[in-house]
């Protein structure tokens, strides 16, 4: 098609998704003939002509006019090609809020639907990624295979903590992102909205990630750039959230390297209309502390360390919280191999997650521990050594909570391990598929029969049991006798 029967296209699909009115529809036809450099139109009757587009369109309209400009950086420049339907951020802040104001659900549904819509979210390529459920003796949990975000080394992230700030923005998640053009090494936001919150009396942002990994997957920023802390003032901040939006799920990755997520210099939370697998674990034991005793308290039956607290007076819970946080910040027990620090050097923080559990607010501190050894460079209380070849990176929020977040090269090493095992081929001679050698060994002799048909579904149970594991690695009071009783002390201790 031509570039302006593209332009009358992209018009239309501003017009079927409620990005632009019909009032627009001249003004935005003529922003979109100044950013492609073209004069004008034919004749009225080819201005006129606005075609009905389905969103589904989307993507093969913005392939023909990148390839008309011939730019190199396609995701710069589709952005800016977005932003001509996009209005000023004080427009979506009063539309959103308008929306609150009858239904906070109804406000976030709109709001999902517009970062969609924007292309910010990119559903074309979204729809890519790999997901599934698989059963574990703590629930099904999730798996998604990311195809749009590469995996990261934790020395990395570690690294980027104690870099200078530098540029602008900042980092990815600074409110200055909001209309930025963008450069080689960051990506272009002018089709990025910001909604800005008030909460535990300082202003956050609120936005999604474009990289969704679960249903309205949700940044909560500050608006200063300052690094992850987990304080008191961590939990209020999660409560006021749920106030705001009860039907989301939030919380914050730890504040230390290894076993926090991969953005540490920017404090943030993630969140979302998403039931976690962590979320449907039991309390298996209950327990009181004294002077809290109106808020519930148990250990949940998870492969992490977790402890659930449940109650309808949310300054009561804070405050446990904030208890539970200052003891468990200094807490050594050598006989468990806990150790609150190594010359100076804390290791014991905690991974919050807050929901609402009917009427009342419900907190799961996840116990969290960075101490490294000789044997485990990368953190004995990480994914260990043999686990590598699914999962190597930090075991952040989302992991936590039940879903695992697997690197891209997942996607072809599964579908080439499939076409190994039904070939018979030796893994061990395959320069890729060789590190999966021992595991397919270990896995395989529990099935009798292994065809074309079901070899997919093994690999991905496999997998979920190799995360169950990776979880397992990550909890600092494992699921033993001993272990238990190690948990125990630490709760005898408040």
């Amino acid at each position: 098609m031509t570039i302006t029967q593209n332009i009358n296209r992209l018009v239309g699909y501003g017009l079927t998704t409620g990005l632009i009115k019909e009032e627009d529809t001249i003004y935005t036809q003529n922003r979109l003939l100044e950013l492609f450099q073209v004069d004008g139109f034919e004749n009225d009757q080819e201005a006129a002509c606005i075609p009905h587009t389905e969103v589904s369109e989307l993507e093969g309209i913005l392939k023909e006019l990148l390839d008309y400009s011939m730019v190199t950086y396609r995701d710069l420049f589709d952005t800016k090609i977005m932003s001509c339907l996009v209005g000023r951020p004080s427009e979506i802040i009063s539309k959103f809020y308008e929306l609150h104001a009858k239904s906070p659900k109804e406000a976030t549904d709109w709001y999902y639907k517009f970062s969609q819509d924007t292309d910010y979210i990119r559903r074309y390529r979204i729809c890519k990624d790999l997901k599934w459920k698989s059963k574990t003796e703590y629930g099904d949990i999730d798996i998604t295979i990311n195809l749009s975000k590469p995996e990261k080394d934790p020395k990395e992230i570690a690294a980027a903590l104690k870099a200078k700030k530098g540029g602008y923005p900042a980092c990815l998640l600074c409110k200055e992102n909001e209309g930025y053009a963008g450069r080689v090494n960051h990506p272009a936001r002018q089709n990025h909205r910001i909604i800005p919150l008030t909460l535990g009396g300082k202003k956050w942002g609120l936005q999604y990630s474009p990289y969704v990994y679960y249903n309205e997957h949700c940044i909560v920023f500050s608006y200063e750039h300052t690094p992850m802390k987990i304080s008191g003032e961590t939990f209020l901040t999660l409560i006021d959230f749920l106030k705001l939006f009860p039907h989301y799920t939030i919380g914050s990755n730890a504040d230390l390297p290894i076993v926090g997520g991969s953005i540490l210099t920017h404090n943030h939370y993630q969140g979302g209309n998403y039931e976690f697998a962590m979320a449907r674990a039991p309390v298996e034991e209950k327990f009181t502390v004294p002077g809290f005793e109106e808020v519930e308290a148990g250990l949940v039956k998870w492969p992490m360390s977790v402890i659930r607290l449940d109650s309808s007076n949310p300054e009561k819970l804070i405050a446990l919280a904030e208890k539970i946080l200052t003891a468990w910040r200094t807490y050594s027990d050598k006989e468990a191999f806990i150790f609150a620090e190594t010359d100076g050097t804390p290791h014991n923080t905690i991974t919050p997650i807050a929901r609402m559990r009917g009427e009342k607010f419900e907190l799961d501190l996840v116990l969290r521990n960075n101490i490294t050894t000789e044997e485990n460079p990368l953190g004995v209380f990480h994914p260990h050594a043999e686990l590598h070849h699914i999962k190597k990176e930090n075991i952040g929020l989302i992991e936590v909570m039940g879903l695992a977040v697997l690197p891209a090269r997942l996607k072809k090493e599964l579908s080439d391990l499939a076409d190994a095992i039904l070939t018979k081929k030796d893994l061990r001679s395959d320069e890729v598929l060789c590190k999966h050698a021992d595991w397919v060994e270990h896995f395989l002799p529990k099935y009798a029969s292994v065809t074309k048909d079901n070899i997919e579904k093994i690999l991905q149970d496999e997998v979920a049991l190799v995360f169950s594991k990776v979880l397992e690695d990550a909890g600092v009071y494992k699921r033993t006798p001993e272990g238990k009783a190690a948990f125990l002390r630490f709760i005898n201790s408040l």
